[in-house]
């Protein structure tokens, strides 16, 4: 039975799909846009997580206060409570990447798509090349995790830590380094 597969125009690119269909990376809420810190509030307050990342934010008034707040948009306020409430929007809108989870990390991957290592270059996965096999269990995923959790993780970040961390901690170096220069790959999560 096929397991999970991601398709891209990298190496990078089909990690990252693979990945991506598994768990929900870090993400901005496209409902957050407003601008005013009126408006800014208003949504806050119309959850109980607002109500948490606003206080985590560091605002501490009474309920006379933000009824005062939310009733006139021109109310004038310190910059700092502005600040505040603008910090707390920012954080509410952010939502956090789940962790890669051990499953995806102790995975076996296929990978099909144009394998060079030394002077052996060859389209794998197809009728004269198995996939390139990879136990992802060998792996060191730290580095990935980190700036998956962060939001940061690129497609060639991607690709270069798998190649290094993940690759050559399962089936070493090659004859001169592990190279993917085509313009399509599948990686199949089994």
């Amino acid at each position: 039975m096929a397991g999970p597969t991601g398709h891209g125009a990298s190496l990078g690119a089909a990690l990252s799909s693979l990945l991506r269909s598994q768990v929900t990376p870090r993400h901005r809420l496209s409902t957050y846009t407003a601008k005013h810190w009126h408006a800014q509030l208003s949504q806050l307050t119309a959850t109980h997580h607002g109500y948490q990342v606003l206080a985590d934010a560091g605002l501490h008034v009474t309920t006379k206060t933000l009824i005062n707040w939310l009733s006139d948009p021109e109310y004038n306020i310190r910059r700092s409570y502005r600040d505040l409430i603008h910090t707390a929007y920012e954080n509410a809108a952010i939502i956090p990447a789940d962790p890669i989870p051990d499953r995806f990390k102790n995975g076996q991957f296929e990978i099909s798509g144009l394998v060079k290592t030394g002077d052996d270059e060859r389209e794998r996965g197809n009728r004269r090349a198995a996939p390139l096999r990879i136990d992802g269990s060998r792996g060191y995923w730290d580095a990935i995790e980190e700036l998956w959790l962060a939001g940061e993780l690129t497609d060639d970040d991607f690709e270069d830590h798998f190649i290094d961390d993940v690759i050559v901690a399962d089936i070493g170096e090659g004859t001169d380094g592990w190279e993917f220069p085509g313009a399509v790959y599948a990686i199949e999560l089994r």
